[in-house]
């Protein structure tokens, strides 16, 4: 099968996956499943290789899947043991109620954890903390979402990150030297997040009003009488320390953050429940908002598996969808265009960082625009800048596995969550290239 042909079929796969999400024609994960297995068929896979490839996606996002896991279950306990209710109750107590407040300390919340590079740990902490606030205040969870997005979006980017990290590979580059460049479009983008957050607060205060006296809202696994069984307040510092601690861990990156929920949830369970019966019934109450969560995961993986295609020894995507996209997407730009052309490979990283995941982008697309950019005297250096520009609407893809976590936590649709965080997203994209454009990164040469 031709390559157009190829590139095609992996459009139209994205395309028929969100349309069949947005019309509500099947599930989420139904539709990450089955989507991507016929249109393996229709590749010329045949079935079996398509399970084939769909299952070395799965295997790719297992690392991601057993974070997943570990880090439900440990905040899961955490909530149970009331270790945020005082927290909650003191956060409430300092904002007298007002949304302004809530949703600008959201978003600076966000931005320190964001610090570690991961998404899914700073939906976890964050949602964990601020969704009880939220739900005592009625301020729309969208705004939740977005305000996490923005954030994680911009620190995303620092070299320890997962596109940083790739893009230094790819250009043989220092993070020495790729960190001052981003720093200020970073600075600028996280003063528009406050913007956005102060001005959806704005609007939440008017709509909601200050509130005096606010009721007291918790998250419930069961009956009221058998959360307050499972609350453990005098071990509030205990189970304090033990989460500083392991936070502190995933920031500095002592170790993997998989293992290190893991371990998080066996000390959390052995400290606060010690009977076996017992933290098998806890578990046992937390497992249905796991199951929910990793599944999706687990769908992402079959997506992205299917649209890698087969994979040579080297690792590298050869004759799959996502490597006809790569090979399109370099040949859609005129030779002619060579002054402007990272700007080019700014504007192409916004759709290809959406279409592809960040390795099929990075080390599949950008090599040969590397070569062409260099051809026209480019550096390495504006180069990488050039194709990190994209990441202002990374985490919009369905190919982002933790972002099922966050409107599981949110309780908002693929659709909703698209359509709304996208125009915040443009302001992102428009902050970094402003910043690129005047300080010479996106030069026309």
């Amino acid at each position: 099968m031709n390559t157009t042909l190829m590139a095609f079929l992996g459009l139209a796969m994205i395309v028929t996956f969100m349309a069949l999400i947005m019309a509500k024609k099947l599930s989420a994960f139904t539709s990450l499943v089955i989507v991507p297995i016929l249109f393996g068929v229709l590749a010329g896979y045949g079935f079996f290789d398509t399970l084939t490839y769909a299952m070395a996606g799965i295997k790719s996002v297992a690392s991601t899947f057993a974070m997943m896991t570990f880090a439900i279950l440990y905040f899961g306990i955490m909530l149970l043991t009331g270790l945020f209710d005082p927290i909650v109750d003191k956060v409430v107590k300092w904002v007298k109620g007002d949304p302004l407040k809530v949703l600008v300390g959201t978003a600076i919340l966000s931005a320190f954890v964001s610090l570690d590079g991961d998404g899914t740990t700073t939906v976890m902490i964050v949602c964990t903390a601020m969704i009880p606030i939220f739900d005592r205040l009625k301020i729309k969870k969208i705004y939740l979402a977005t305000l996490i997005i923005l954030t994680n979006g911009v620190m995303n980017l620092i070299p320890w990150g997962g596109p940083t990290a790739r893009v230094m590979t790819v250009m043989h580059l220092d993070a020495s030297k790729i960190l001052p460049p981003l720093l200020p479009g970073m600075i600028l983008s996280i003063i528009y997040t406050l913007g956005v957050a102060y001005y959806l607060g704005k609007k939440e205060r008017r709509r909601l009003g200050v509130q005096e006296n606010v009721e007291h809202v918790a998250e419930h696994y069961e009956s009221e009488e058998e959360e307050e069984n499972l609350k453990r307040p005098n071990l509030i510092w205990f189970n304090l320390i033990l989460t500083i601690a392991l936070v502190a861990a995933l920031v500095l990156g002592k170790a993997d953050s998989a293992i290190l929920f893991g371990f998080g949830v066996a000390i959390a369970l052995a400290f606060n429940y010690p009977k076996g019966k017992v933290q098998r019934h806890v578990i046992s109450l937390l497992a249905p908002e796991m199951i929910s969560v990793v599944i999706m995961v687990l769908g992402a993986g079959v997506l992205m598996g299917v649209l890698n295609g087969p994979v040579n020894v080297k690792g590298e995507y050869v004759s799959g969808m996502s490597h006809a996209i790569a090979i399109v997407l370099t040949q859609m730009i005129p030779s002619s265009f060579g002054k402007y052309f990272a700007i080019i490979i700014a504007v192409i990283s916004a759709p290809g960082t959406y279409l592809l995941n960040n390795d099929a982008f990075y080390y599949g697309v950008l090599p040969p625009l590397a070569a062409t950019a260099k051809a026209y005297g480019f550096s390495n250096l504006q180069i990488g800048f050039a194709a990190l520009m994209g990441q202002a609407f990374h985490f919009l893809s369905p190919l982002v596995p933790f972002i099922y976590l966050l409107m599981d936590k949110t309780k908002i649709t693929l659709g909703e969550y698209q359509s709304y965080i996208f125009r915040w997203c443009i302001g992102i994209f428009i902050c970094f290239m402003v910043v690129g454009l005047i300080l010479g990164y996106l030069p026309i040469l």
